[in-house]
């Protein structure tokens, strides 16, 4: 059976750029059956194409990798996007839950924003009878708020 994962912006940066748990995040990303079909979904908001974009920006910007190199992890994000990730939709749902976390949680608005997504698509899978799905990010108080909230957690800088 699949397992669904849903990446924060923290998680799904781990796939261009050098970072403690990068390796795992590729392991996870990259997994295949026997006839090379994926065996994950990778879910995102379309708002951590975004926030990626930005921090390789931010890491041009601030001399960690070149011009060349940035406009290179771009264009895979852009590609992969098409590719590799399912995509869960910003609603009016997700953004009142989103806002209603930020009143009992200390996030920022992208961190409410994935955490609601996240739970929604959680509540969607297990109502169809599937496992849960893996909360992934590498926001130590993002990942206590998940748990806090009944998710499965997984912190990529756990895993070196």
């Amino acid at each position: 059976m699949m397992e669904t994962y849903y990446f924060d912006t923290s998680a799904l940066v781990k796939l261009y750029l050098s970072e403690p748990g990068s390796r795992w995040i590729d392991q996870i990303v990259n997994a295949q059956n026997r006839n090379g079909q994926p065996v994950h979904v990778i879910t995102i908001s379309k708002i951590g194409i975004v926030e990626t974009a930005a921090a390789l920006a931010l890491r041009r910007r601030t001399g960690f990798i070149s011009l060349e190199n940035q406009h290179e992890l771009y264009r895979s994000l852009l590609r992969d996007s098409q590719k590799l990730f399912e995509f869960m939709a910003l609603t009016d749902p997700s953004i009142y839950l989103a806002a209603d976390l930020t009143q009992r949680y200390s996030l920022r608005g992208y961190d409410a924003v994935h955490l609601a997504s996240a739970i929604l698509l959680n509540q969607r899978i297990l109502r169809a009878g599937s496992q849960p799905l893996i909360f992934v990010s590498a926001d130590q108080r993002l990942c206590q708020t998940a748990i806090t909230e009944s998710l499965i957690v997984e912190n990529p800088s756990n895993h070196p």
